[in-house]
């Protein structure tokens, strides 16, 4: 695919670098390869790759604009269609439905389908870690397929337990900690997301790909 890349101040201490405009495994692997080629430049204080973006916050008494802005460009340079960012293919157990999976039910008459359907759909495809999200640990994940595309829930829970696994518009995810969330929860896995105590504290890493699998269990 053809890359289109842009730059963009923000305020006086941040660039947003546009590599794109889709979301797209190729594109988003383009991201974090370059997202850990920003990591070598001095003045850079954090970076925040997303699915075709990366903003750059920047100490502006280390630099100046057009000085990290020359420093990206040369990073950017380094790129080309060949850049490939390891990942690793994970397999997470699910348990669907009850009181695992509280929107099962709702959100599979709303799209058409039988609980059993939508939990076919949703775990026979393979899923790319696009971005990691609002809280610690929360894999963005796509794409789902068509058939199971909702918008959010009109009204957000003010808790989430952890483990849960949701789906809205053309993304799942799971929830890393307890927390609100606005997404329709189908499932939950015993998988432990977040570790703030372990060596590396989160399960997943923007690249990974991602095989839900259905399990039994106790749904209580």
């Amino acid at each position: 695919m053809n890359f289109k890349t842009s730059l963009k101040p923000l305020g006086d201490s941040a660039i947003l670098i546009q590599l794109g405009d889709a979301i797209d495994p190729a594109l988003n692997q383009r991201v974090h390869a370059l997202d850990a080629l920003l990591q070598s430049i001095p003045a850079v204080i954090e970076t925040v790759p997303a699915y075709c973006t990366i903003l750059i916050h920047y100490d502006p008494l280390a630099t100046t604009y057009n000085q990290i802005k020359n420093l990206i460009e040369e990073k950017i340079s380094l790129l080309d269609e060949s850049t490939h960012r390891p990942s690793r293919r994970l397999e997470i157990p699910v348990l669907y439905g009850n009181a695992s999976g509280p929107d099962l039910e709702s959100a599979a008459t709303t799209l058409g389908l039988s609980p059993s359907e939508l939990i076919r759909l949703h775990s026979e495809r393979e899923y790319t870690v696009y971005m990691m999200g609002f809280t610690p640990g929360f894999p963005y994940l796509g794409i789902l397929n068509k058939r199971l595309t909702l918008p959010r829930l009109s009204t957000p829970r003010t808790r989430v337990p952890a483990g849960s696994v949701a789906i809205a518009g053309s993304q799942t995810g799971i929830y890393p900690v307890d927390s609100p969330g606005g997404w329709h929860i189908i499932g939950h896995t015993p998988l432990k997301l977040f570790d703030p105590l372990g060596e590396n504290p989160f399960l997943f890493a923007p690249g990974d790909t991602v095989k839900f699998v259905p399990i039994e269990g106790d749904h209580a």
